[in-house]
């Protein structure tokens, strides 16, 4: 019986080359993301072992994918208890779903996976465009994408974006609020808990409470990875120090709902002794006792007006920053007028 011969693969093209399927896929379809030298090197090898793409990948090439994708370099146990992303992924599913889009979604441990994710997404034609979120200043992502020449949105603040369009909201305006009406209360010692100060929404946030304060106010920024477990370290210090701040901003609602627990531990009445806000509004700040002062906004509206973006952009259409509504504050029963008895 005679031997069937095989046809070259691109995985067979790589092999030859030394290099990865994704970075064949771009030199074969034209695409940007590899050097010129690699990609003279893939075509001459493809030409030699006779490579030739078939009717149905020629037909998967010229059409799109009908799927956007987002890596998030948060680690995934995050995911269940945060709600902000739920919420706003539910908003960017909403506004997908209404174009018969779909979202392809990956965690990643950091900056150089997410970027690989990208690329093999975009190189096997797997998604049209991608969100990126949580920019660092000066991230390396930003530039990587404008480089694959794939349409993408930033969720976050323009000024960290390149060339790409974002959606943002002015972190800096509900800061300033939360703190004048702490003041207001008569608080002189505030604290702020924050996320990773690498962040450049915690930098603007960072940068708007300190000037809100200013001599107006003893403050003090505490830096936590957004999780319970840090959030309630963070409060326990503060809380123990010798000038204890009375009120205390969270970045989120779970580290407000721990630090509200660690206030409890340790005998302080919340709101007589300790005012709290949470950076976050969600059911989980309404039902505890007693609720909390938050910072409200629409998420869900946040991650549709994000995805109706990417999708514009996957279009063709020309986009631009979008800045969406400003957060606002939502009092409740966790903060009260400033204590000035006894705190013995």
């Amino acid at each position: 019986m005679e031997e069937q011969v095989k046809r070259p693969t691109v995985a067979d093209i790589a092999r030859r080359a030394g290099v990865s399927k994704v970075a064949v896929s771009y030199a074969l379809n034209g695409r940007p993301g590899v050097s010129d030298k690699t990609r003279e090197k893939i075509l001459a090898i493809a030409e030699e072992v006779g490579w030739r793409p078939n009717s149905a990948a020629r037909a998967l090439n010229n059409a799109q994918a009908g799927a956007v994708g987002l890596a998030l370099c948060r680690p995934a146990r995050f995911l269940g208890v945060e709600p902000f992303f739920m919420e706003l992924i539910s908003g960017i599913e909403g506004a997908l779903a209404e174009r018969s889009y779909a979202l392809t979604l990956q965690v990643v441990g950091d900056h150089q996976q997410e970027i690989e994710v990208y690329r093999r997404w975009w190189g096997e034609s797997r998604i049209d465009g991608a969100f990126l979120v949580d920019l660092h200043s000066h991230d390396p992502r930003v530039a990587a994408i404008e480089q694959l020449g794939m349409p993408a949105v930033v969720i976050g603040h323009p000024s960290a974006a390149g060339s790409l369009p974002a959606i943002w909201s002015d972190d800096g305006e509900a800061i300033r609020e939360t703190v004048d009406y702490l003041l207001a209360l008569g608080h002189r010692s505030l604290a702020r808990i924050a996320g990773f100060p690498e962040l450049v929404h915690t930098a603007l946030r960072d940068e708007a409470f300190t000037a809100a304060c200013g001599q107006r106010a003893d403050h003090t920024i505490a830096h936590t990875d957004y999780s319970g477990d840090e959030g309630a370290r963070a409060t326990r210090r503060l809380l123990s120090s010798l000038q204890r701040p009375t009120a205390i901003i969270y970045d989120n609602d779970i580290m407000a709902v721990a630090g509200l627990s660690v206030a409890q531990e340790l005998g302080l009445d919340v709101p007589r002794d300790l005012s709290i806000v949470a950076g976050d509004d969600s059911p989980i700040a309404q039902v505890t006792r007693p609720a909390l002062t938050a910072v409200s906004r629409d998420i869900p509206a946040y991650g549709a007006h994000a995805a109706q973006t990417l999708l514009s952009s996957v279009a063709g259409e020309a986009t631009r920053p979008l800045q969406d509504q400003a957060a606002r504050l939502t009092p409740r029963g966790s903060t009260a007028a400033a204590y000035t008895g006894s705190t013995s």
